[in-house]
Protein backbone atom coordinates (compact mmCIF):
# COMPACT_ATOMS: atom_id res chain seq x y z
CA UNK A 1 0.00 0.00 0.00
CA UNK A 2 1.35 3.45 -0.84
CA UNK A 3 1.45 5.15 2.53
CA UNK A 4 2.77 8.61 3.29
CA UNK A 5 6.05 10.37 3.04
CA UNK A 6 6.83 10.17 6.74
CA UNK A 7 7.87 13.09 8.86
CA UNK A 8 10.53 12.06 11.38
CA UNK A 9 8.94 13.60 14.47
CA UNK A 10 8.60 12.81 18.12
CA UNK A 11 8.59 9.09 18.84
CA UNK A 12 5.48 8.36 20.84
CA UNK A 13 4.67 5.21 22.76
CA UNK A 14 6.18 3.12 25.51
CA UNK A 15 9.34 5.22 25.64
CA UNK A 16 7.37 8.41 26.20
CA UNK A 17 5.18 6.83 28.85
CA UNK A 18 8.21 5.35 30.60
CA UNK A 19 9.92 8.72 30.59
CA UNK A 20 6.85 10.28 32.18
CA UNK A 21 6.73 7.53 34.78
CA UNK A 22 10.43 8.02 35.60
CA UNK A 23 9.93 11.76 35.92
CA UNK A 24 7.03 11.26 38.33
CA UNK A 25 9.02 8.74 40.32
CA UNK A 26 11.98 11.09 40.67
CA UNK A 27 9.85 13.91 42.06
CA UNK A 28 7.18 12.05 43.98
CA UNK A 29 8.64 12.88 47.42
CA UNK A 30 8.24 16.62 46.95
CA UNK A 31 4.83 18.07 47.76
CA UNK A 32 5.24 20.89 45.23
CA UNK A 33 5.79 18.40 42.45
CA UNK A 34 2.87 16.32 43.73
CA UNK A 35 0.65 19.37 43.21
CA UNK A 36 2.11 19.91 39.74
CA UNK A 37 1.57 16.25 38.87
CA UNK A 38 -2.06 16.48 39.98
CA UNK A 39 -2.58 19.52 37.79
CA UNK A 40 -1.01 17.68 34.86
CA UNK A 41 -3.37 14.73 35.40
CA UNK A 42 -6.37 17.06 35.34
CA UNK A 43 -5.17 18.61 32.09
CA UNK A 44 -4.44 15.30 30.34
CA UNK A 45 -7.13 13.59 28.28
CA UNK A 46 -8.52 10.35 29.68
CA UNK A 47 -11.51 8.04 29.13
CA UNK A 48 -13.81 9.94 31.48
CA UNK A 49 -16.55 11.92 29.70
CA UNK A 50 -15.74 15.61 29.38
CA UNK A 51 -16.52 18.50 27.08
CA UNK A 52 -18.44 17.35 24.00
CA UNK A 53 -16.36 17.46 20.82
CA UNK A 54 -17.43 17.13 17.19
CA UNK A 55 -14.61 15.72 15.06
CA UNK A 56 -14.68 15.91 11.28
CA UNK A 57 -12.88 13.02 9.59
CA UNK A 58 -11.86 13.12 5.93
CA UNK A 59 -9.82 10.41 4.26
CA UNK A 60 -9.28 9.03 0.77
CA UNK A 61 -11.37 6.25 -0.75
CA UNK A 62 -10.83 2.94 1.03
CA UNK A 63 -9.60 1.07 -2.05
CA UNK A 64 -6.98 -0.91 -0.16
CA UNK A 65 -6.97 -2.98 3.01
CA UNK A 66 -4.79 -0.50 4.89
CA UNK A 67 -7.04 2.46 4.06
CA UNK A 68 -10.14 0.51 5.02
CA UNK A 69 -8.48 -0.23 8.36
CA UNK A 70 -7.75 3.49 8.77
CA UNK A 71 -11.46 4.27 8.43
CA UNK A 72 -12.46 1.44 10.76
CA UNK A 73 -9.95 2.48 13.42
CA UNK A 74 -11.16 6.09 13.37
CA UNK A 75 -14.85 5.16 13.61
CA UNK A 76 -14.38 2.52 16.30
CA UNK A 77 -12.25 4.86 18.42
CA UNK A 78 -14.84 7.63 18.20
CA UNK A 79 -17.54 5.21 19.42
CA UNK A 80 -15.48 4.60 22.53
CA UNK A 81 -16.11 8.15 23.76
CA UNK A 82 -19.54 9.34 24.89
CA UNK A 83 -18.38 12.94 24.43
CA UNK A 84 -17.31 12.56 20.77
CA UNK A 85 -19.47 12.98 17.67
CA UNK A 86 -17.76 11.91 14.46
CA UNK A 87 -18.68 13.55 11.16
CA UNK A 88 -17.03 11.32 8.55
CA UNK A 89 -16.95 11.99 4.81
CA UNK A 90 -17.43 9.29 2.16
CA UNK A 91 -13.79 9.43 1.18
CA UNK A 92 -12.39 10.25 -2.23
CA UNK A 93 -9.15 9.89 -4.19
CA UNK A 94 -10.13 12.93 -6.25
CA UNK A 95 -8.39 15.91 -4.64
CA UNK A 96 -11.04 18.42 -5.72
CA UNK A 97 -13.78 16.23 -4.24
CA UNK A 98 -11.90 15.78 -0.97
CA UNK A 99 -11.25 19.52 -0.72
CA UNK A 100 -15.00 20.05 -1.13
CA UNK A 101 -15.72 17.50 1.61
CA UNK A 102 -13.34 19.22 4.01
CA UNK A 103 -14.83 22.62 3.20
CA UNK A 104 -18.26 21.21 4.05
CA UNK A 105 -16.93 20.14 7.45
CA UNK A 106 -15.44 23.61 7.95
CA UNK A 107 -18.81 25.18 7.15
CA UNK A 108 -20.46 22.86 9.67
CA UNK A 109 -18.08 24.37 12.25
CA UNK A 110 -16.78 21.07 13.60
CA UNK A 111 -14.51 21.47 16.61
CA UNK A 112 -11.50 19.60 15.21
CA UNK A 113 -10.58 18.08 11.84
CA UNK A 114 -8.69 14.83 11.19
CA UNK A 115 -7.52 14.71 7.58
CA UNK A 116 -5.71 11.94 5.74
CA UNK A 117 -5.28 13.70 2.39
CA UNK A 118 -5.38 11.86 -0.91
CA UNK A 119 -2.54 14.23 -1.84
CA UNK A 120 -0.84 16.18 0.94
CA UNK A 121 0.42 18.99 -1.25
CA UNK A 122 -2.91 19.46 -3.03
CA UNK A 123 -4.91 19.63 0.22
CA UNK A 124 -2.56 22.00 2.01
CA UNK A 125 -4.74 24.96 1.02
CA UNK A 126 -7.85 23.56 2.71
CA UNK A 127 -5.83 22.65 5.80
CA UNK A 128 -4.72 26.28 6.00
CA UNK A 129 -8.31 27.40 5.54
CA UNK A 130 -9.45 25.29 8.50
CA UNK A 131 -6.65 26.53 10.74
CA UNK A 132 -7.42 30.17 9.83
CA UNK A 133 -11.07 29.49 10.68
CA UNK A 134 -10.01 28.44 14.16
CA UNK A 135 -10.51 24.70 13.58
CA UNK A 136 -7.38 22.77 14.62
CA UNK A 137 -6.30 20.07 12.19
CA UNK A 138 -4.76 16.70 12.95
CA UNK A 139 -2.88 15.80 9.76
CA UNK A 140 -2.89 12.00 9.45
CA UNK A 141 0.06 10.32 7.70
CA UNK A 142 0.30 12.02 4.29
CA UNK A 143 1.79 15.32 5.29
CA UNK A 144 0.70 18.77 4.14
CA UNK A 145 3.23 20.99 2.38
CA UNK A 146 3.11 23.58 5.17
CA UNK A 147 3.28 23.09 8.94
CA UNK A 148 0.84 26.00 9.20
CA UNK A 149 -1.87 23.75 7.73
CA UNK A 150 -2.08 21.53 10.82
CA UNK A 151 -1.77 21.65 14.59
CA UNK A 152 -0.46 18.10 14.90
CA UNK A 153 0.88 15.53 12.48
CA UNK A 154 0.78 11.80 13.25
CA UNK A 155 1.94 9.04 10.94
CA UNK A 156 4.18 6.11 10.18
CA UNK A 157 7.93 5.84 9.67
CA UNK A 158 8.87 4.59 6.22
CA UNK A 159 12.61 4.90 6.83
CA UNK A 160 12.14 3.05 10.11
CA UNK A 161 10.33 0.23 8.32
CA UNK A 162 13.35 -0.39 6.13
CA UNK A 163 15.78 0.05 9.00
CA UNK A 164 14.03 -2.50 11.21
CA UNK A 165 13.53 -4.97 8.36
CA UNK A 166 17.24 -4.73 7.57
CA UNK A 167 18.31 -5.24 11.17
CA UNK A 168 15.96 -8.21 11.61
CA UNK A 169 17.36 -9.90 8.52
CA UNK A 170 20.90 -8.91 9.49
CA UNK A 171 20.62 -10.55 12.88
CA UNK A 172 19.09 -13.71 11.41
CA UNK A 173 21.96 -14.02 8.90
CA UNK A 174 24.73 -12.81 11.21
CA UNK A 175 26.59 -16.11 11.26
CA UNK A 176 26.26 -16.82 7.53
CA UNK A 177 29.19 -16.10 5.25
CA UNK A 178 28.48 -14.25 1.97
CA UNK A 179 24.75 -13.96 2.64
CA UNK A 180 22.62 -12.72 -0.26
CA UNK A 181 19.41 -10.73 0.09
CA UNK A 182 16.89 -9.31 -2.39
CA UNK A 183 14.31 -6.53 -2.10
CA UNK A 184 10.78 -6.35 -3.50
CA UNK A 185 9.99 -2.65 -3.30
CA UNK A 186 6.85 -0.64 -3.96
CA UNK A 187 6.30 2.06 -6.58
CA UNK A 188 9.64 3.69 -7.29
CA UNK A 189 8.16 7.09 -8.12
CA UNK A 190 6.95 7.49 -4.52
CA UNK A 191 9.17 9.11 -1.90
CA UNK A 192 7.98 6.59 0.69
CA UNK A 193 9.46 3.74 -1.37
CA UNK A 194 12.79 5.55 -1.53
CA UNK A 195 12.72 6.05 2.24
CA UNK A 196 12.00 2.38 2.88
CA UNK A 197 14.83 1.30 0.60
CA UNK A 198 17.25 3.79 2.19
CA UNK A 199 16.43 2.51 5.66
CA UNK A 200 16.95 -1.07 4.52
CA UNK A 201 20.28 -0.26 2.85
CA UNK A 202 21.50 1.72 5.88
CA UNK A 203 20.71 -1.20 8.19
CA UNK A 204 22.54 -3.70 5.97
CA UNK A 205 25.70 -1.58 6.19
CA UNK A 206 26.05 -2.92 9.73
CA UNK A 207 26.43 -6.48 8.41
CA UNK A 208 29.51 -6.83 6.18
CA UNK A 209 28.68 -10.47 5.49
CA UNK A 210 25.47 -9.49 3.66
CA UNK A 211 25.12 -8.25 0.09
CA UNK A 212 21.91 -7.02 -1.52
CA UNK A 213 22.14 -8.72 -4.89
CA UNK A 214 18.88 -7.63 -6.55
CA UNK A 215 15.90 -5.31 -6.27
CA UNK A 216 12.59 -5.16 -8.13
CA UNK A 217 9.89 -2.52 -7.82
CA UNK A 218 6.27 -3.74 -7.75
CA UNK A 219 3.10 -1.62 -7.50
CA UNK A 220 1.55 -2.48 -4.11
CA UNK A 221 -0.80 -4.99 -5.76
CA UNK A 222 -1.09 -8.77 -5.55
CA UNK A 223 -0.61 -9.10 -9.32
CA UNK A 224 2.53 -6.96 -9.49
CA UNK A 225 3.97 -8.69 -6.44
CA UNK A 226 3.57 -12.08 -8.09
CA UNK A 227 5.03 -10.93 -11.42
CA UNK A 228 8.05 -9.13 -9.96
CA UNK A 229 8.79 -11.88 -7.47
CA UNK A 230 8.78 -14.43 -10.28
CA UNK A 231 11.39 -12.33 -12.08
CA UNK A 232 13.54 -12.13 -8.95
CA UNK A 233 13.39 -15.88 -8.41
CA UNK A 234 14.28 -16.63 -12.01
CA UNK A 235 17.29 -14.32 -11.87
CA UNK A 236 18.46 -15.29 -8.38
CA UNK A 237 18.85 -19.01 -7.80
CA UNK A 238 20.61 -18.58 -4.46
CA UNK A 239 19.26 -16.12 -1.87
CA UNK A 240 19.09 -16.10 1.90
CA UNK A 241 16.47 -13.44 2.60
CA UNK A 242 13.84 -11.21 0.99
CA UNK A 243 12.35 -7.96 2.20
CA UNK A 244 8.99 -7.13 0.67
CA UNK A 245 7.73 -3.57 1.28
CA UNK A 246 4.02 -4.34 1.42
CA UNK A 247 1.97 -7.28 2.71
CA UNK A 248 -0.71 -6.94 0.01
CA UNK A 249 1.81 -7.34 -2.81
CA UNK A 250 3.36 -9.97 -0.56
CA UNK A 251 0.33 -12.20 -1.17
CA UNK A 252 1.39 -12.32 -4.82
CA UNK A 253 5.02 -12.76 -3.89
CA UNK A 254 4.17 -15.79 -1.75
CA UNK A 255 2.23 -17.28 -4.68
CA UNK A 256 5.28 -16.92 -6.91
CA UNK A 257 7.51 -18.46 -4.27
CA UNK A 258 5.17 -21.42 -3.85
CA UNK A 259 4.87 -21.90 -7.62
CA UNK A 260 8.66 -21.92 -7.91
CA UNK A 261 8.93 -24.48 -5.13
CA UNK A 262 11.36 -22.29 -3.20
CA UNK A 263 11.75 -22.51 0.57
CA UNK A 264 15.47 -21.82 0.89
CA UNK A 265 15.27 -18.28 2.33
CA UNK A 266 13.41 -16.19 4.89
CA UNK A 267 10.98 -13.41 3.99
CA UNK A 268 10.09 -10.25 5.88
CA UNK A 269 6.98 -8.27 4.91
CA UNK A 270 5.73 -4.78 5.56
CA UNK A 271 2.61 -2.96 6.88
CA UNK A 272 0.84 -5.53 9.09
CA UNK A 273 -1.88 -7.33 7.15
CA UNK A 274 -3.92 -10.00 8.93
CA UNK A 275 -2.98 -12.54 6.26
CA UNK A 276 0.70 -11.93 7.02
CA UNK A 277 0.14 -12.35 10.76
CA UNK A 278 -1.70 -15.61 10.16
CA UNK A 279 1.08 -16.91 7.91
CA UNK A 280 3.72 -15.97 10.48
CA UNK A 281 1.80 -17.68 13.28
CA UNK A 282 1.35 -20.86 11.21
CA UNK A 283 5.14 -20.87 10.60
CA UNK A 284 4.85 -23.18 7.63
CA UNK A 285 6.48 -21.09 4.91
CA UNK A 286 9.17 -18.54 4.18
CA UNK A 287 7.36 -15.53 5.73
CA UNK A 288 8.83 -15.16 9.20
CA UNK A 289 8.12 -11.52 10.10
CA UNK A 290 6.55 -8.27 8.98
CA UNK A 291 7.37 -4.67 9.87
CA UNK A 292 4.42 -2.51 10.90
CA UNK A 293 3.00 0.61 9.32
CA UNK A 294 0.11 0.67 11.80
CA UNK A 295 -3.38 1.76 10.72
CA UNK A 296 -4.07 2.19 14.44
CA UNK A 297 -2.64 5.68 13.85
CA UNK A 298 -6.21 6.70 12.92
CA UNK A 299 -7.44 5.73 16.39
CA UNK A 300 -4.62 7.74 17.91
CA UNK A 301 -5.55 10.69 15.67
CA UNK A 302 -9.06 10.61 17.14
CA UNK A 303 -7.55 10.59 20.64
CA UNK A 304 -5.44 13.63 19.74
CA UNK A 305 -8.38 15.44 18.16
CA UNK A 306 -10.50 14.84 21.26
CA UNK A 307 -7.69 16.16 23.48
CA UNK A 308 -7.42 19.25 21.25
CA UNK A 309 -11.16 19.84 21.40
CA UNK A 310 -11.13 19.58 25.18
CA UNK A 311 -8.02 21.72 25.57
CA UNK A 312 -6.05 18.89 27.15
CA UNK A 313 -2.66 17.26 26.74
CA UNK A 314 -1.60 13.62 26.42
CA UNK A 315 -1.51 11.31 29.43
CA UNK A 316 2.03 10.19 30.28
CA UNK A 317 3.61 13.41 29.01
CA UNK A 318 4.47 16.39 31.20
CA UNK A 319 3.37 19.08 28.74
CA UNK A 320 -0.05 20.72 28.92
CA UNK A 321 -0.52 20.53 25.14
CA UNK A 322 -0.45 17.65 22.67
CA UNK A 323 2.80 17.39 20.67
CA UNK A 324 3.16 18.99 17.23
CA UNK A 325 4.39 15.76 15.65
CA UNK A 326 4.16 12.04 16.42
CA UNK A 327 6.07 9.41 14.44
CA UNK A 328 4.89 5.88 15.14
CA UNK A 329 7.38 3.09 15.64
CA UNK A 330 7.67 0.36 13.00
CA UNK A 331 7.67 -2.71 15.21
CA UNK A 332 8.79 -6.09 13.89
CA UNK A 333 6.17 -8.81 14.32
CA UNK A 334 7.34 -12.42 14.26
CA UNK A 335 6.16 -15.68 15.79
CA UNK A 336 7.26 -14.55 19.26
CA UNK A 337 4.87 -11.58 19.46
CA UNK A 338 2.33 -12.11 16.66
CA UNK A 339 -0.50 -12.93 19.06
CA UNK A 340 -0.13 -9.48 20.63
CA UNK A 341 -0.67 -7.78 17.27
CA UNK A 342 -3.20 -10.15 15.67
CA UNK A 343 -6.19 -7.94 16.47
CA UNK A 344 -4.57 -4.98 14.66
CA UNK A 345 -4.07 -6.82 11.37
CA UNK A 346 -5.97 -5.36 8.41
CA UNK A 347 -7.77 -7.37 5.72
Amino acid sequence: MPHSTSRRGLLFGAAAVSAGAVLTGCTSNESKDDDSSARNDQLAADDKPGKEVTIGFAGPQADHGWLNAINDNAKERAKKYKDVTLEATEGSNDTAAQIGQVETLINKKVDVLVILPADGKALTRVGLKAMKAGIPVVNLDRIFASAQAYRCWIGGDNYGMGLNAGHYIGEKLKGKKDARVVELAGLDNLELTKQRTKGFDDALKNYPNIEKVARQAAEFTVESGQAKMSQLLQAQKDIDALWNHDDDQGVGALRAIKQAGRDDFLMVGGAGALSAFQEIKADRGVLKATVLYPPTMAASAIDLARALGQGKGVGGLAEYEIPASLTLYSAVVDKDNVDQYMSTGFK
